[in-house]
């Protein structure tokens, strides 16, 4: 038994458990779900749902590893935290990842994984927005946002996720090392220069192509969403 692998999957589950706990007392007031907005966030949750499972809309870059997979199913996370607030967002998010769990292929670590640098990028971004309801602040946040994301994200993933891949798939990390270098001879470790050349720059390009599309689908949609801003913000 690999007990790293549980020490590290245990620090996961923990760790997300503490975000949600910092979430609920941050967000002192009483939101009220009412029917409206349950079937609101439902619309989202369902487009969130298939752009994070459905495998024809996960994108591999042919300059990156293949266990590095792009997709898309912020857009909709984000643009209903922009639009009901950040506890809203934080709904969506957690129904598409409590829909993937049955069909996960990691143990589950996987999708925890991805709940928590999905969180990252969606809390913060939707703080700042309801406080700045403007084109000018939706780039501020979605820019802080995935600023928060791409730390949280490129961390974890050296530091814990690297181990329980190798465990689950039983591929040992020299293998993963040279799938790594087979791309970019300069990664010659899975420590701080994985990080900044392979985690940080992928992330990197998904949150720039992530905060293209909510910018360009915020214009389309800023007469909704300056009609529910003169709503208080959950």
């Amino acid at each position: 038994m690999n007990f790293d692998f549980i020490r590290e999957l245990i620090a996961i589950v923990l760790l997300m458990l503490v975000v949600l706990f910092a979430i609920s007392r941050f967000i002192k007031k009483r939101v009220v779900f009412t029917p409206a907005l349950i079937a609101k966030c439902g619309v989202f949750s369902t487009l969130a749902i298939i752009l994070y499972c459905v495998p024809i809309f996960a994108i591999k870059l042919p300059f990156f590893p293949s266990f590095l997979d792009l997709h898309f199913d912020e857009v909709p996370v984000l643009i209903c935290g922009f639009a009901y607030g950040p506890l809203a967002g934080t709904v969506v998010l957690l129904l598409k990842t409590i829909v993937k769990l049955p069909f996960t292929s990691t143990a589950c670590a996987g999708e925890l994984a991805d709940f928590i640098f999905s969180l990252g990028f969606i809390f913060p971004a939707s703080i700042i927005y309801r406080k700045h309801r403007t084109f000018k602040g939706a780039l501020i946040s979605l820019l802080v946002g995935s600023f928060v994301q791409i730390v949280t994200a490129s961390t974890l993933t050296t530091l814990v996720m690297l181990d329980v891949y190798s465990f689950l798939y039983q591929i040992p990390k020299e293998v993963i090392l040279e799938m790594c270098k087979a791309i970019n001879p300069l990664v010659n470790e899975l420590n701080w220069k994985f990080a900044l050349m392979v985690s940080v720059p992928f992330n990197a390009l998904k949150d720039a192509l992530v905060v293209v599309l909510v910018l360009i689908l915020y214009k389309k949609l800023k007469g909704l969403i300056d009609r529910i801003s003169t709503k208080k913000p959950a």
